[in-house]
């Protein structure tokens, strides 16, 4: 499907470089705009899907009324954006209006380097992993920004606390990459899926060797982005809606974009670095050539890789109507005193395995 599809824009792409430097830019803008516009989409759809899911789980009804739920996500982008956004008399303009943009670019920064199928990526850098660490950790500063800017003690103890538990999960989270890093031998996002190949099809992926890892890394990646049970920047009998507290209209509505854009990203990222990305699971079990339509079921595919982001996704959701709310100091405690030494401790393990020939990369 991957060959199908790169057939359909190869004239395409052809065609506007034969226009120059303007036809190669048009070409970068059009990848950039083939990755933002289905992100917004999802994430649209994704609160659809949210909303929905709790009612199944809760046994009440979800959106219903509103193209029978399914234009609910519409409605309510309109609501935010007509919305008039207050800003407080005594908050920092320029800081206030910046906050929301500085959590929301990294959010979608990141997604230049996340490969959705072999050679389907906006840019295939060598770096790629230190990119994302990069681009991921740089949305706390809006965070930050937008509780100090807010004027309000409020705002600001719910970004300090944001800022501690993110800061937290984030070094966890690196040092599970560090795993990744030496099982794959590359800092290419693409290289670390390839090196999940093999012939025992899901018993070659990495989150057998580095099961640990795996779990510290999903976990850290839903307290990261504030979600429940870690969601007590938000909790509301405490603190409000932490540091987004005084923000409301469309300037609320590019926080929320944000969250939701980086939970995506992570339900992403964990397949990609430990469940073979667009691998197929029976790969090495089922040897044919029948219809480029199905065969990406045994060969992999960008639809292998949009099912496993779906089932993390639904994960979130999952957690959020069965888990009561950590209290603070637990959460804290969880990331440092639990989760950062079975991370150092694993990758000591990784090093090992790798040494003695564990991993077969894409054998």
């Amino acid at each position: 499907m991957n060959e199908l599809l790169i057939n359909a824009v190869g004239p395409m792409r052809e065609w506007l470089f034969g226009l120059g430097d303007v036809g190669v830019a048009l070409w970068i803008v059009l990848k950039i705009l083939a990755i933002a516009v289905p992100v917004i989409l999802a994430v649209a759809f994704y609160v659809v899907w949210e909303r929905k899911l709790i009612g199944w789980m809760h046994v009440r009804h979800g959106p219903m009324y509103v193209g029978m739920g399914i234009f609910q996500a519409f409605a309510d982008v309109f609501k935010l954006l007509f919305k008039e956004v207050i800003r407080p008399a005594n908050a920092h303009k320029t800081m206030y209006i910046l906050a929301p943009l500085i959590v929301l670019a990294p959010a979608f920064a990141a997604w230049a380097v996340v490969p959705f199928d072999y050679q389907l990526v906006l840019s295939n850098a060598n770096a790629g992993l230190l990119y994302l660490l990069a681009m991921t950790s740089l949305g706390v500063y809006g965070v930050i920004i937008a509780g100090w800017a807010s004027n309000s003690k409020y705002a600001f103890l719910g970004a300090m606390r944001s800022a501690a538990q993110v800061v937290s999960y984030e070094i966890a989270m690196g040092f599970a990459l560090v795993g990744v890093m030496i099982a794959a031998g590359s800092l290419n996002l693409t290289d670390i899926v390839l090196a999940q190949q093999g012939n025992a099809g899901l018993f070659e992926w990495f989150w057998l060797p580095l099961l640990p890892l795996f779990v510290v890394y999903w976990v850290s990646g839903v307290a990261e982005t504030n979600r429940a049970p870690f969601d007590v920047v938000e909790g509301e009998s405490e603190i409000v809606a932490g540091h987004m507290v005084e923000y409301s209209g469309a300037a609320f509505a590019l926080f929320f974009l944000a969250e939701y854009a980086n939970m995506i990203l992570v339900s992403f990222l964990i397949t990609i670095f430990f469940l073979g990305g667009w691998l197929s699971p029976i790969q090495g079990w089922v040897s044919a050539d029948v219809s480029p339509w199905v065969d990406w079921i045994w060969k992999g595919g960008w639809p292998w890789t949009l099912l496993k982001v779906g089932f993390f996704a639904s994960a979130y959701i999952w957690f959020r109507a069965s888990f009561p709310r950590y209290r603070y100091d637990q959460i804290m405690r969880l990331g440092w005193k639990v989760f950062i030494p079975i991370t150092i401790a694993w990758i000591a393990v990784t090093a090992l395995m790798a040494f003695y020939g564990v991993f077969e990369k894409g054998a």
